[in-house]
This record gives structure tokens, C-alpha cells and sequence, in this order.
């Protein structure tokens, strides 16, 4: 297992400091956590399936938005987190990534590719970490734990580093990326529990690893929904014997059956989730709390007394916890409402459980789906039927989603990405930035610009939340309906060529009109800052107050869909409307050191794919051509800027980002 290095750690938990001792004294034992989503296309407004999912894995963590070239054969995936290795038989697929940066993985360029579309049309969002019970550890332990037992034995498995790559990188559907990913499992095991949603324009499947050779796999529905916080047991009921609804390990039931261990519900039916799965108490209190968020924000609320309670600590001035359910609960339900949209499953991301009394994240300290330490967020907005290329438009947000703005874009056509996305190359220092309002990001980089909004409201929620966010969000309803007169037109072209020129053209679009009302938004907010004036409401001068939309619109569709030629701006520090003067930028801090080149990668065959992308993007440059956390981390708390390790240690085990 690759962990954070202590000292990393420290820094990390320091820069919460930074902006704010109370937010870290207040933080959960289970603060860091995903969540991920589905929405059945019968319960939405637009008649489309939704899914996706936040990651979650500390403040201040750098994502990027990027497309993998196509590779000929021989193309081999490997990991840093195992001995894990697939050497591709064929071309492979040309794919959208969100990865790490570098510095995080060793100098590598290939981790963790997350969320994505390839040009086959299949998506996928990887990893929702689980965990399995200490029966099915003995009987079937993951590669890593039977390695850390018996060092003779290697640490094989595929894990979260690898699973949207190669989905992605090989599948022509949704149902062979299940196939491959389990034919791998049942080869070389799995080094970590993980569900993965992988998708095409027909078929949306929610994959299992269950424990270290066993996995499941089951089509999704079209009249649930779902909130998963990384619980690893919630019960669900399935036809192991029907292969075109449920794939799954030859030993699923056999094994456990044999092992003693094996569970089943009142009628007799195998329980898959209690088998393998851990209990109520162990699963976090800080996980029950977002489920029973995620719950009440989709309109099938949980009844406190009723379903749970919510848990303080009596011995830390009633400190809330978490939440404990008092029976197991459903994986997939039915909100009250049918017509869920967009905006609002874009918005699910941000849900801080405000109307839920006892656990509001804003006023009880206890873990959210909105948090300051999610990386990015992503939603995949699936049109059943459609045409592959044009059937996903992947929404995209890089940074804490409370306070971000998801961006379209048509992955699958792809092969140019807008410079106004920095690129793993960029200055990573900035993410250890503590003075964000004098010290300016990395220019043209919507992922800083993101980061820094979001850490200036977590650190000044009452002067800034409210009309920040209400920014934001006509911000993104601009994007949302300006999107459906771009996909008009996408829909009308007929051809790959005609939809991928489009595709680049919108992508670019939308990325520089939301960098730029986003970078501006950012100056303003840093002027406030500077002034010291907070008897004056902070107020976006771009907000119009009495309808709280734009006071100047984007120009997303009109410059997606202009017909003359364009010379795109390039990019630069945009005018500001209505900005106070601002002071001399100070010098910036030295850069640290670059992370180790980039591994030289395959050789392409002559039916690969080129990618334009932004590879010297470190300050401004113009493009070129071209842990999750383990579930049982303990409390981390701050007092007078000097972080205190509580008892249980502090662990951020970079691998298990949750």
C-alpha cells in the first residue's frame, strides 16, 4: 500500500489550519469519504440517466481534466499501488481522464484516470471505496492483505489506479468492461474493495469487489436512485442466475457456502451485501450521516428516532459524530418527486444536509457530501438510444463541489482540451498556497481558480457563502441551457469528423467562458479580502440581485456554434467588470520541485489517435500539440495552529481516497 508520506500528512492537516481551527476541530473520524450517485431516467425530468460520483481526499488536492491518446498493440496498463499488469491485444480507445497530478503518485503521468468517456461512447466513475468483513478477509483476502501476511505472496490485484484506464482504454461497451475487469479479478485478484459505475448509451452497470477473487456486477434500473457514502453493506436483492441483469465470480456463493459464512435473507434468498459486506457499527458514523443527507435531499427522507440517531460526544461538549441507522438500509429507493433535472443532480454534489436538523455540516460540524475535501465531482448525463459519440456529455467539476461549477463537455468526441485547463505539468506548489488572497494561482487554471474560490468561502462562510453560491449557480443554469442549444447542433451533424470539431470547439467554449467568470468572481472576492470592509455584504458586481442571474451572459453557445472563423482568446488574465483597483501582485513563492519526467510511453501504431492538449502549461504557457483514505482514519484536530495527532494516529493512505 502506497501511504502519504507522515510528513505530508502534517502539511496537508496544515493547510486546513490555515483557513480555520474550528473546521478542523470540528472534523468527523470520518471526514473523508465519497459519495457516489445514480438516477434512474424515469425519475428525471429530461428523461436521461444521471450517475456520478464526488471524490473525496483532503483540502486543497489538484485534478486535471485530460484525453488519452489511442495506442497500438502491446499498450501495457501497470500500477504503482501493485504489481498489477495488462498488455492491451489490440488499438486501443482514445478516452477523457480526471487524474492526480504527478507529485502525488511517484512522477507518474497515468494514475487514477477516474472519470471519463472514450470514443466508443462507454463512461465510467472509479473508485467508491467499500470494505469487506473479517470472514470474507480470511476466505478470500484482497491481493495487498494476503501480501501483507505473507510477503511470498505477490500483491497482484488491479485496484482504483487502474480500473477506468483499462475499462476505458479497452471496451466497445459498458458490458465488456464489466466482463474484463472481472475476467482481470478473477486472474490477478483485487488489492482493494471498490463499486465502480461504468455506462453506454444502453446499458448502465454498478460493479462490485467484493473480496479478494469475488466481484458482482448488476444493470442498474431505470425507476431507482441511489446514494452510496462508502457503505459496503447496504442491501440490495439480485438474480445471481440471470446473465443479462447480473455478471458476478463463479464463486460468489459457492464460497462463503463453503466457508460458513454465507448469509441470506427471510425468503431464502442469498444476501450478497451482508455476506461480504461489514456490519451497522462498523461502518462510519460519518458515512450514515451522508446517506441520510443524500436521502433527505432526493426526497426519501430517514426519520431521526425512527431509522437513526444522531451521536455526540458527551466528553467533548456534545460534539456531534455521525449518525447510526438502526437497521441496515436499501442500496437503491424511490424519491417522493419524478422530475428531478440537471441542476439540481449537479447540485446533489454540494448537499451539506442543511435541512436536516442535528446534521448540517454548516452549523453541526459533521461529515457532508458538499466538503471542503472533495477534488472534483462528476456527472454523467446518459440520452439511452442515442448514438455512442453523442449519447454521454460528461459534467465536470474540479474542485469542492459546493462551491464549483460543472462544466460540459462531449468527452467521447474529444481530442482537444481547452489551455484554460491546466495540465499535470503545472506548478504544484500552489496547492500548499496558505495566503490565497495575496498569492495569485498558477494563470489560466480553472482547476486553481476552483480551489482557491472554494477555500476563501470554506474559510469565510459568512461573508462570502451565500452570494458566492448564488453566483454559481447562475453561473450554471447559463451553462445548463446554452448547453441544449449546442447539443442541437450536435445532434444535427452527421458525421465523426463534423461532431468532433464541434465537440472541441464547445469544449473550449464553455471551459474559457466559466474560467473567466470564475477568475473574475475569484478578484473580487480577494479585494473584499484586502479591504477589510466586511460591514458591506460581499455582492458579485456581475450578480444582478433583484432576478440573482448574470448581469452580462455568457456567450458559451455563440461561440461554440459560430460558423465564421475565429481567432479564440487566448489566455490571459480576463477584464474585470466593476473590480476594485487591485495592488501590486507580491512576488510568488519559489517553485518546489518538479516531479520526475514523464514515463516514455508505447509507441502508437498508424491507426492511433492525435490529441491536442496544453503540455507546457506551468504559467500561463499557450498549449502545444501533442487514496483514497482507507475508512478508518481518527480525528484530526488543530489548537493555536499546531496540528494534535489524536490517539489513533492520523493515516491518509493516498491509494484509498474516499
Amino acid at each position: 500500500m502506497r501511504k502519504t508520506h507522515p510528513v505530508n500528512a502534517l502539511k496537508k492537516l496544515g493547510i486546513g489550519l490555515a483557513f480555520g481551527a474550528a473546521t478542523i476541530m470540528s472534523m468527523p473520524t470520518s471526514a473523508l469519504a465519497c459519495t457516489q450517485m445514480y438516477m434512474g431516467k424515469n425519475l428525471t425530468a429530461d428523461g436521461n440517466t444521471y450517475y456520478g460520483r464526488t471524490e473525496d481526499i483532503g483540502t486543497r488536492y489538484l485534478k486535471h481534466y485530460g484525453i488519452e491518446p489511442s495506442y497500438g498493440p502491446g499498450h501495457t496498463y501497470s500500477t504503482n499501488e501493485s504489481g498489477f499488469s495488462y498488455t492491451s491485444t489490440k488499438t486501443t480507445y482514445r478516452y477523457s481522464y480526471v487524474r492526480d497530478h504527478p507529485a502525488e503518485w511517484d512522477g507518474r503521468w497515468d494514475a487514477y484516470s477516474e472519470a471519463g468517456i472514450n470514443e466508443k461512447g462507454v463512461s465510467c466513475s472509479a473508485t467508491l471505496s467499500t470494505s469487506y468483513n473479517d470472514d470474507a478477509k480470511a476466505a478470500d483476502p484482497t491481493t495487498e492483505h494476503a501480501h501483507k501476511a505473507n510477503p511470498e505472496v505477490k500483491n497482484t490485484g488491479i485496484g482504483e489506479y487502474s480500473y477506468a484506464g483499462v475499462i476505458l482504454g479497452e471496451s466497445a461497451t459498458a458490458r465488456e468492461g464489466v466482463e474484463l475487469i472481472g475476467s482481470l479479478i478473477d486472474e490477478q485478484g483485487v488489492c482493494s474493495n471498490d463499486q465502480i459505475v461504468i455506462a453506454d448509451n444502453t446499458e448502465t452497470w454498478l460493479f462490485a469487489a467484493l473480496s479478494g477473487h469475488q466481484w458482482i456486477a448488476m444493470k442498474l434500473t431505470d425507476d431507482v436512485a441511489s446514494v452510496n457514502p462508502n457503505i459496503s453493506n447496504l442491501n440490495f436483492q439480485v438474480n445471481l442466475d440471470d446473465p443479462e441483469n447480473c455478471l458476478h465470480s463463479e464463486g460468489i456463493k459457492t464460497m462463503p457456502e463453503e466457508k460458513g459464512f454465507a448469509k441470506y435473507f427471510e425468503d431464502g434468498q442469498f444476501d450478497v451485501a451482508q455476506t461480504y459486506g461489514v456490519s451497522i457499527n462498523n461502518t462510519g458514523m460519518g458515512s450514515w450521516a451522508r446517506y441520510i443527507q443524500g436521502r433527505d435531499y432526493f426526497m426519501a427522507p430517514l426519520t431521526e428516532g425512527t431509522d437513526y440517531e444522531i451521536v455526540k460526544d458527551k466528553d467533548k461538549n456534545d460534539v456531534t459524530l455521525g449518525a447510526m441507522v438502526h437497521e441496515m438500509q436499501p442500496l437503491f429507493f424511490q424519491p417522493s418527486k419524478s422530475d428531478w433535472n440537471t441542476f439540481e443532480l449537479i447540485r446533489a454534489f454540494g448537499n451539506r444536509g442543511e435541512k436536516v436538523p442535528g446534521l448540517n455540516a454548516n452549523t453541526d460540524g459533521v461529515s457532508s457530501i458538499g466538503s471542503d475535501r472533495n477534488a472534483e465531482a462528476n456527472l454523467f448525463q446518459i440520452r439511452k438510444g442515442y448514438d455512442p459519440e453523442v449519447a454521454t456529455i460528461q459534467w465536470e467539476m474540479l474542485s469542492c463541489a459546493e462551491f464549483s461549477v460543472a462544466i460540459p463537455l462531449y468527452s467521447a468526441l474529444m481530442t482537444e482540451v481547452s489551455p484554460y485547463f491546466s495540465d499535470q505539468t503545472v506548478d504544484y506548489g500552489h496547492c500548499s498556497e496558505t495566503d490565497i488572497v495575496n498569492n495569485e494561482e498558477p494563470e489560466n487554471s480553472i482547476n486553481y481558480v476552483l480551489m482557491d474560490i472554494n477555500s476563501l468561502c470554506f474559510a469565510n462562510r459568512a461573508q462570502f457563502a451565500t452570494s458566492v453560491r448564488t453566483y454559481l449557480d447562475a453561473l450554471q443554469n447559463e451553462l445548463i441551457e446554452q448547453n441544449k442549444e449546442v447539443d442541437t447542433a450536435m445532434l444535427a451533424e452527421t458525421t465523426t469528423e463534423g461532431r468532433t470539431a464541434l465537440a472541441n470547439k464547445a469544449g473550449k467554449a464553455a471551459t474559457e467562458n466559466t474560467y473567466k467568470k470564475c477568475k473574475a468572481l475569484l478578484q473580487e472576492m480577494r479585494a473584499y479580502q484586502k479591504a477589510e470592509n466586511f460591514d458591506q455584504p460581499f455582492t458579485p458586481s456581475d450578480l444582478n440581485t433583484e432576478t440573482n442571474g448574470l448581469k452580462v451572459s455568457i456567450t458559451y453557445a455563440k461561440d461554440a456554434l459560430a460558423t465564421d472563423p475565429v481567432t479564440p482568446d487566448q489566455p490571459g488574465t480576463p477584464e474585470q467588470p466593476g473590480t476594485p483597483e487591485q495592488p501590486a501582485k507580491p512576488e510568488q513563492p519559489a517553485k518546489p520541485e518538479q516531479p520526475a519526467a514523464k514515463p516514455e510511453k508505447p509507441s502508437k501504431s498508424d491507426t492511433t489517435t492525435t490529441v491536442t492538449t496544453n503540455k507546457t502549461n506551468t504559467k500561463g504557457g499557450l498549449p502545444t500539440t501533442g487514496d483514497r483514505f482507507d475508512g478508518r482514519m481518527v480525528a484530526a484536530f488543530a489548537i493555536a495552529g499546531v496540528a494534535v495527532i489524536s490517539a489513533g494516529g492520523y493515516f491518509l493512505y493516498r491509494r484509498n481516497k474516499e
